[in-house]
Formats: structure tokens, C-alpha cells, sequence
């Protein structure tokens, strides 16, 4: 027999989901077949799987150890290094300043993404164990590209990971970003449009009028320095559209120096001749919130910054690491 007592983590959500987790190689009809045998019970009593969890709740498996170990196993992702630099941290967010070259989440088995930097962090410090990955996992809340570093938000908790997923979904916090593109950009603009996305190859078309199957997009830039024909720009994210700041201002004739999807392979080369860019020049480098519901209200009015990487120093040595 195997007991879980509801916490934080598991509460708000149906037993059958829970039982999922806990269970994750059993199918569902063998988790809802115990269920109407009673092999499964919710405080001591029969139930269907639909019930709410409670924390304080108690959930037991009249199974076999055999039987749990067989459906329930967890594969804990190994990683080369552990080392996150993480901004801020609290009992249920992280805010991690995600380097260029690492996946928000994983796209193949095989993957390695900061997913499992942030299970591996946590389980070195304690605050997970591999019996509490049966029933929840910590996960990040927005994802960046590969190619672009910057703030991401992750969830230590079930409360601080719903929360903080839906604020970036309803907008009820401001994201900023720092790019370099080519030339000369003069004053604050805010341009629009409609983004079309490929499915198949997971690129994405700007067009000025709406289409079938198209989303409203709305981005505003605006000149923070310029050097040497470069201008480092600092955009507002007002909607969040796969691959936006990147598609939306080469449409507008401001393609961003190093990407390869929707650049200028001519300003590319360049980069990559005089100052070693091999990636895009786009960072993630800050984040307000305006509110936040019960238990991060506590968030609310505070904003959080990336300081710039390495790479956009090599440009002009000034913008690294400042406050611009």
C-alpha cells in the first residue's frame, strides 16, 4: 500500500490528474478500473477520479509495491552542469537570466533545456526529492528561442507555476527586450500588423491587412545608443507571438544583426567577421509586474532586469552589463 498526503503542490487539481502523474506509465483505464474497485480511495472513502484536491487530503494505493513500481517511474534528466544565474528566488518562482544556446524546454527526448537545470538545481538544494517528482514538476513559465538569452520565469510551486503562466498569457506584466540591428534608428515607434505562422516549418510571415488564420500584433522600439552604424534598440512586447520582435522588425526594415530566419545574411556576415556574432542579438531583459493574485501578490509593482550578455560588449564595449 502506498499513501500521498496532498500539499501545496498537488492541491486544486482532480484526483485522476494526480493519479496520472503518480502513475505515469499506467493508462488511464487501469487508474480508473482501481478506482471503481476501491483500490484507490480518497480519505478513506470510494471516489471517480473527478474530485478536487484539498491539501491535507489523503490518497491510497491498495496496490502491490510491484504494481507502483512497475507504473509509476521517474526519469530525472542528467545535465552537464548545474550553475544557473539566477536574479531572483522565492518559495515558489525563479527568475533565471536563460544563456544563448539553451532550450526553454526540451523539443526531443534526447534534449537537454533548462527544464532540467532548474529539477536538478532544486533537487541538489533539497527542495524537490525524486518521490516528489511523481507528482509534480517544476517547469518554466515563458520560453525564449534557443538563440535568445534573457529572463525566464519558473514554477518552484503548482500556485507560483499556474500563476505566473497565466500572467504572461493575460499580459498582467510588461516584458522588455534589448536587440541590435544595422543603421540608424531615430525616435520611439509603435508598429502593427497580423503574423501568420507556418506550422511545418515553424516560421512566421508579417502582413499589413489580416488573413485567414492570422493573429494582431503590436511591438514598440525604441533607440537606446548607437555605434558604429549599430543601434541597440530596447522593444515592449505589447502582444507575444512566436518569433514577433525578430519577424516584425524586418518587415519594417530593421532586421536583427545575427538571425539567420529573418536577418540580413549580408549584416550577418559582417557581425560575424568584425565582432565574432554568431547568434541573434535579442535579450530578454526585463520584466514588470503589475498584479498578481494570492500567494505572489506580493509581486505586484516590482520589476526584475537581465543585465546585457557578453556578445552585445563586442558591438560597443559600453552596453555590456549596464543599466540603460
Amino acid at each position: 500500500m502506498r499513501e500521498i498526503r496532498v500539499t501545496e503542490n498537488e492541491a486544486g487539481q482532480r484526483l485522476d490528474k494526480l493519479l496520472g502523474k503518480y502513475l505515469n506509465l499506467a493508462g488511464r483505464g487501469f487508474i480508473y478500473k482501481m478506482l471503481r474497485k476501491k483500490n484507490i480511495t480518497l480519505n478513506g472513502k470510494k471516489c471517480d477520479g473527478s474530485e478536487k484536491l484539498a491539501v491535507g487530503d489523503q490518497v491510497k494505493l491498495f496496490l502491490s509495491d510491484e504494481t507502483v513500481e512497475k507504473f509509476s517511474q521517474v526519469r530525472v534528466g542528467k545535465v552537464k552542469r548545474t550553475s544557473l544565474d539566477i536574479l531572483y528566488e522565492d518559495s515558489h518562482i525563479l527568475l533565471i537570466n536563460k544563456p544563448a544556446g539553451m532550450l526553454s524546454q526540451k523539443a526531443k527526448a534526447e534534449d537537454e533545456s533548462l527544464v532540467e537545470y532548474v529539477t536538478a538545481y532544486l533537487l541538489d538544494k533539497g527542495e524537490l526529492t525524486e518521490e516528489g517528482l511523481k507528482t509534480f514538476r517544476p517547469s518554466v513559465c515563458n520560453r525564449l528561442d534557443r538563440n535568445t538569452s534573457g529572463l525566464v520565469a519558473a514554477g518552484k510551486s503548482l500556485a507560483g507555476l499556474r500563476i505566473m503562466a497565466e500572467a504572461f498569457k493575460d499580459r498582467s506584466l510588461h516584458k522588455y527586450y534589448y536587440c541590435v540591428v544595422k543603421g540608424s534608428v531615430k525616435g520611439r515607434q509603435t508598429v502593427r500588423g497580423f503574423l501568420l505562422k507556418d506550422q511545418e516549418t515553424n516560421q512566421v510571415t508579417v502582413c499589413q491587412n489580416e488573413t485567414e488564420g492570422s493573429a494582431p500584433i503590436v511591438t514598440v522600439y525604441e533607440p537606446v545608443s548607437e555605434s558604429g552604424g549599430y543601434t541597440l534598440l530596447e522593444v515592449e512586447l505589447v502582444t507575444g507571438r512566436t518569433h514577433q520582435i525578430r519577424a516584425h522588425l524586418a518587415s519594417v526594415g530593421h532586421p536583427l544583426v545575427g538571425d539567420v530566419k529573418y536577418g540580413d545574411p549580408e549584416i550577418n556576415q559582417e557581425a560575424k567577421r568584425r565582432f565574432g556574432i554568431r547568434r541573434q542579438m535579442l535579450h530578454s531583459h526585463k520584466i514588470v509586474f503589475s498584479r498578481l493574485p494570492e500567494p505572489l501578490g506580493y509581486l505586484a509593482g516590482r520589476s526584475f532586469r537581465a543585465p546585457l550578455p557578453e556578445e552585445f560588449g563586442r558591438i560597443c564595449p559600453g552596453w555590456t552589463g549596464r543599466e540603460l
